[in-house]
């Protein structure tokens, strides 16, 4: 969720196009046909045998079944190897109201309809946030497994071919046009398929990454509990959702109790302190005790996440989406959409290059098509939004000023507009001046309650 990056998101969300690409000519893209038209020609020799392209993508999250959607209606053969398919990650759930329509994502898929949030500070203070949203505004709340069983059925409708496989490793090829060879265990028995192209969606733990020494990043830990609540205490959160910041949350990070169908998600994460991530947990159920009081854990999970896009994402004819390449935001940790987006555009890109699936494609391809195209439009909200959490989440102080400033109706207008559909939203000069004014001010008053409560232990 985005609701921690308060006016950031505004400056920095770019307006998200419906047009592909080709590399002389555009033409557009419309999800209802079974694939983009190219209608450019290329220097480029067509494939033997008058085949189509071969392509594996690693993951059957929201990444990878975006990635297999888009090369299969792209006229390239397409093979999606998911090891776990009712398996759910632990993840808040919450995707923005853009991805709706963009994704074309059921409505009846959506647990819950967030119009009212609450932030709540490490002293407690509480303040209410969705107070500018419309009539038709929400967040909606979606259980991973089911968003992720839709988006890979979809995918095989496509025609893409489903494999429930464990993948073990990545055999790279001895020449530039030979292909990979994809290693996986299918019900115990060892197995492989050779693609001219991967796509890798395997998680912040990819081992696609590591098949082609993609480098490292830090990741946080996710801890999540699942709980089903009483019926009067399950009203209370019938459509809202509540963060928790604070040291006895999270060194680095928020804690949430976001609602499902019928139950509540209750977690948190960290970066800097993993072994710690339970006794982080207690404090989330801690600060909220008296709501979920009578409430049965149904399940608990945990999970990395990564905290910054790796070092390379594209390396021959491999590229890496979602987690994989390190798609999840600071401050707010959202990565559905981004994860998404990135398995279509990569998706997109590869068909582009190919000619629909015709002629073979390079490394080059995929840096153009693909890799370019995304940190044009989303590198600097990262690095931005890497920077903002290191000012807003340093210590409690810092913290009661996020929450203060939050509770500002132009903060959270804009907030809202950027993270609901990923645009820019259009601020007033004016009023800019004023939130940095007051940011600054909130933020000297926050390090003053600080002394003060520090002199007064003493």
């Amino acid at each position: 969720m985005a609701t921690t990056t308060s006016q950031i998101h505004c400056f920095h969300s770019l307006h998200h196009k419906s047009s592909i690409f080709t590399s002389r000519k555009t033409v557009k893209y419309s999800r209802s046909s079974s694939s983009s038209i190219i209608i450019c020609k290329s220097s480029k020799n067509n494939l033997s045998g008058g085949r189509k392209l071969r392509a594996a993508v690693i993951g059957g999250g929201p990444a990878g079944s975006s990635a297999a959607e888009a090369l299969s209606r792209g006229g390239i053969e397409t093979y999606l190897i998911e090891r776990s398919p009712s398996g759910a990650k632990p993840c808040g759930g919450a995707i923005p109201l853009c991805m709706l329509d963009e994704f074309s994502i059921p409505l009846e898929l959506i647990d819950r309809k967030v119009t009212q949030m609450k932030i709540i500070s490490p002293s407690n203070l509480t303040v209410d946030f969705g107070k500018t949203l419309k009539s038709h505004e929400y967040i909606a709340m979606i259980r991973r497994e089911v968003l992720d069983s839709f988006l890979r059925s979809r995918a095989e409708s496509y025609g893409t071919n489903i494999i429930n496989a464990l993948f073990t490793h990545l055999e790279l090829p001895d020449s530039p046009n030979s292909p990979y060879t994809v290693h996986y265990n299918s019900n115990g028995s060892k197995e492989s398929i050779s693609v001219d192209v991967v796509v890798g969606a395997d998680g912040a733990n990819s081992r696609v990454a590591k098949s082609i020494d993609a480098g490292n990043y830090s990741y946080a830990i996710a801890f999540q509990e699942r709980i089903r609540l009483p019926d009067d205490k399950m009203k209370y959160y019938e459509n809202l959702a509540e963060m928790y910041v604070g040291n006895d949350i999270s060194p680095d990070f928020y804690g949430w109790v976001f609602p499902k169908c019928d139950h509540v998600a209750v977690g948190t994460g960290t970066v800097c302190s993993k072994p710690d991530i339970k006794l982080y947990q207690s404090g989330v159920r801690e600060r909220c005790k008296e709501k979920i009081h009578g409430g049965k854990v149904i399940k608990v999970e945990a999970h990395p996440i990564p905290e910054h896009p790796r070092p390379r994402r594209v390396r021959g004819r491999v590229a890496l989406v979602g987690d994989s390449a390190g798609y999840v935001t600071k401050c707010s940790g959202e990565g559905i959409y981004f994860a998404a987006k990135s398995g279509r555009m990569c998706g997109e890109g590869i068909v582009r290059a190919s000619m629909n699936g015709v002629q073979m494609i390079d490394e080059k391809d995929l840096r153009r098509e693909y890799l370019k195209k995304w940190d044009s439009q989303y590198i600097n909200t990262f690095r931005f939004l890497d920077i903002l959490q290191k000012v807003f989440y340093g210590n409690n102080a810092a913290r009661e000023c996020l929450v203060e400033i939050c509770g500002c109706d132009y903060v959270q207008r804009m907030t809202f507009e950027s993270y609901l559909y990923k645009k820019l939203a259009r601020g007033n000069p004016w009023e800019d001046v004023k939130m940095v004014v007051n940011t600054v001010g909130s933020l000297i008053r926050s390090n003053i309650i600080k002394e003060e409560m520090e002199r007064l232990r003493v």
